[in-house]
């Protein structure tokens, strides 16, 4: 599928018998997006999707930034960095250790703007259906976790899978819920972390224990305590009465234990057996950055090594001879070690790659 600049109609159910001629063809007519079909037909350029006979599907794990709870765009450095986390733990605490994903089988893209593809094609898997892999999906993320029961077994050291993610993320929730009731620097942004993530897993899940920033202040006030918090981490939830139940929930929904520890796939990239993904080495028609192809071990954001997107997926020009004026505030951004913060109407001059981005995000536009 390609989709045009101008807002034309996307083309679909095109079909290329050799890569020259998807290179002709987009030689002719330059694209705002490339994409390709993680499915297998069997008569791929059939107008009508009954008449292509399907043959099976790749598993995709999309991971966009801007999914996770308290985390937003408009800081794009800071936004990418959460989101590669996010990824390398989706691989390494989940599809390999727990589903034996083998890394053969695997390919890694930057998706060229908020985030990454995780694109899975072992043949064994190609035959799941849509419900097959939202049970999948419903593991990472947690859903139907017996948090309480998983904790009650988090003395035993050979414990794995959830039970080990809960009883590890027990001492940086102790610790996040003391600091938000000492008030430290960051507090008021933690605190409203928090609260997005007990809203998302309000609405993924049907919760209705308290949600307010109020409640979670008080939770703080009670977890704050030398004695208390130490029998916590033992287990003793009755210790918090009627928090019990928020302190719970905040441990199964905040970003540093489930998100953190799982991933925040897209589950409908993930559940569906005839999605389109951007092309590799395409450029992202809503930044200009490119759809970059790396090793695995490269997605591990503590290695000296690790994929930097800031820096090796801008492609375009990169002389500073442009000129942009911002039209936002207080937005982002970050050209390899160059960072800047936006000024509506304040201008400065940038490299092709940089205004490319700026005027493609709507933060900025060309001075002529």
């Amino acid at each position: 599928m390609f989709i045009p600049f101008g807002g034309a109609p996307p083309l679909r159910h095109k079909a290329f018998s050799a890569v020259n001629d998807v290179r002709s063809f987009l030689s002719e007519r330059a694209m705002h997006s490339c994409f390709y079909s993680t499915a297998y037909w069997k008569r791929p350029y059939e107008m009508k999707m009954a008449d292509k006979g399907w043959h099976g599907a790749d598993l995709i794990f999309d991971l966009d930034g801007d999914h996770l709870p308290g985390v937003t765009d408009r800081d794009f450095p800071a936004m990418l960095e959460v989101i590669q986390e996010q990824a390398w733990t989706l691989w390494n605490d989940f599809l390999q250790p727990e589903f034996g994903f083998e890394e053969r089988y695997l390919q890694v893209t930057f998706s060229g703007h908020r985030g990454f593809h995780l694109h899975y094609r072992d043949p064994k898997f190609f035959h799941l259906d849509s419900e097959a892999r939202r049970e999948l999906v419903a593991h990472i993320r947690g859903e139907g976790v017996d948090v309480q029961g998983g904790l009650a077994r988090f003395k035993d050291a050979d414990a794995q899978g959830w039970t080990r993610r809960l009883r590890s993320g027990m001492g940086d929730m102790v610790a996040t819920l003391s600091n938000i009731n000492r008030g430290v620097e960051g507090a008021s942004s933690e605190l409203k972390r928090l609260e997005a993530s007990l809203k998302e897993l309000q609405e993924r899940e049907g919760k209705t224990s308290q949600t307010t920033a109020d409640s979670i202040r008080k939770l703080a006030a009670l977890v704050d305590h030398p004695d208390r918090s130490k029998r916590l981490m033992e287990g003793r939830f009755d210790l918090l009465s009627n928090y019990q139940a928020l302190f719970l929930n905040l441990l199964k929904s905040d970003a540093s234990v489930v998100l953190g520890s799982a991933g925040e796939t897209d589950e409908v990239v993930t559940i569906d057996v005839r999605r389109q993904i951007r092309w590799p080495s395409s450029l992202h028609g809503k930044s200009g950055m490119r759809v970059t192809e790396f090793p695995l071990d490269r997605l591990d954001p503590d290695k000296s090594t690790s994929f930097n997107p800031l820096k090796e997926a801008f492609v375009l020009g990169l002389d500073e001879q442009v000129e942009v004026e911002f039209t936002v505030d207080d937005a982002v951004a970050q050209f390899g070690d160059r960072r800047i913060e936006t000024k509506a109407g304040h201008r400065i001059r940038t490299h092709e790659s940089g205004a490319t981005f700026l005027v493609m995000k709507g933060w900025a536009n060309i001075v002529p």
